[in-house]
This record gives structure tokens, C-alpha cells and sequence, in this order.
């Protein structure tokens, strides 16, 4: 006997009363530890589907995206959470959706895919996890993919000092004054005259999404360095 698909998730794209609350508490919260200065938030789309890839040298760095738009953002967390029906509401409304572990590439980015095609932020970390040095490697091709789906462009985010205020191992960060760049938005790759997206075409915006948070993360660095 086959088992029941689960059912299809519905993605709450409203600014409802909780969510408001919940983001004002988030924002005092994490404002008044880090104090953040952003610059770039005139890069962020006001209205449209846009990814924010933001580099990843902390576990913090999530926090900071809703400090660059009002918008309502979404993000990625593990399909366990939803175990709890009342925790599963409370995620989906903060704009939170379920991935699955096993097999959590195609789940991931159908879902990713979604909140684009409904015109949403999706904040996404094209190095998959948290890495070190100060140097953007290899980016996974996630990114660049969903952008040539959807026509969203992509928004590179540089952060200097959640490294410092909390690198791996660390569970209370420093409360230091963290920087955020935001770069001008990358184009989605471009279309064949068939209507095709060609694979070098992902591997270019890739590369050129790679040098773009490289970019911004130098200049966020630069400016946290030189407070």
C-alpha cells in the first residue's frame, strides 16, 4: 500500500499582526546587540520576486537581512519543525518553510521556486553552509538556477564582523557593530533564442555572483575593520 503524499504547502505571503509583532521584537532584539549599519538597501527590489545571497561566516548572519527591506522575507528550515502543527503555523506565517533533509535538493528548490513564482524575497546562502577565510569559493548552483526559472535577479549581501561576533563553536555572540553591503542586483541568465537557459549560461551568473559577494563582502569587511 502506497503512503499518502503529504499535503502541499501553502506559503503565507501576508504581513499579518503576529508577523508584524514578531519582526518589531526581532528587530529591537537583534538591533540594539549588533547596532548594524546597512548600506545598499535602495538595491532591494520594492516589489517583484528577488534573491538575497548574503555570504555565510557566522550562524548569525541570517538575522541581518531584515534590516535591508519592510518586505516580508523567506527562508529555509528543517521539515522537522513542522512535527508540532502550532510551531509548523507560527514558521509558515514568519514567512519559514519546511525542507526536507533526505533528498532535499529538488524539495528545496521546488519550494524556493514558489515563493519566487508568488512574487516573494527568498534569502538564500549560495555557499550552501557556513565557511571561513575571506576569500567567496565555489558557489553552489542554486541561485543562479531558480533565477533563470523565475526571472528573479539576485541580490549579493555582504556582512562584516558576524565572523568575529560569532564564529563556529561560539553559542552567545559579541555584541559588535556589524556592517552590511548590499550590491546592485545581478540579471538572471540569459535565454537562448529558443527559450532555453544553456548550462555555461548558469556557470557565468554563478561566477559573476561569486565576484559580486566577494565584492561586498571586501567593502563590508573594510568598513567593520576600519569602525
Amino acid at each position: 500500500m502506497r503512503e499518502a503524499a503529504p499535503p502541499e504547502l501553502v506559503l503565507d505571503t501576508r504581513r499579518t499582526f503576529w508577523y508584524v509583532v514578531a519582526r518589531i521584537i526581532f528587530r529591537a532584539i537583534v538591533g540594539s546587540w549588533f547596532r548594524p549599519v546597512v548600506r545598499g538597501r535602495d538595491h532591494i527590489p520594492q516589489q517583484g520576486p528577488a534573491i538575497l545571497a548574503p555570504v555565510h561566516r557566522s550562524f548569525a548572519d541570517f538575522a541581518f537581512s531584515a534590516f535591508l527591506t519592510r518586505r516580508k522575507l523567506f527562508f529555509m528550515a528543517k521539515e522537522e519543525l513542522w512535527s508540532s502543527r502550532a510551531l509548523g503555523r507560527l514558521l509558515s506565517s514568519l514567512g519559514v518553510f519546511p525542507v526536507r533533509r533526505d533528498g532535499a535538493d529538488r524539495e528545496a528548490m521546488r519550494r524556493a521556486q514558489e515563493v519566487l513564482d508568488r512574487g516573494q524575497l527568498l534569502v538564500l546562502f549560495p555557499e550552501g553552509t557556513r565557511r571561513s577565510g575571506t576569500t567567496i569559493g565555489e558557489l553552489h548552483e542554486g541561485a543562479a538556477f531558480l533565477a533563470a526559472r523565475t526571472g528573479a535577479p539576485i541580490v549579493p549581501i555582504g556582512i562584516g564582523g558576524s565572523d568575529v561576533s560569532m564564529p563556529k563553536g561560539r553559542h552567545v555572540p559579541r555584541p559588535l557593530r556589524i556592517r552590511v553591503v548590499a550590491g546592485a542586483p545581478l540579471a538572471p541568465p540569459p535565454r537562448s533564442p529558443a527559450g532555453r537557459v544553456p548550462r555555461g549560461s548558469i556557470h557565468a551568473t554563478t561566477e559573476a555572483l561569486r565576484q559580486a559577494i566577494q565584492d561586498v563582502y571586501d567593502d563590508a569587511r573594510r568598513e567593520f575593520e576600519g569602525a
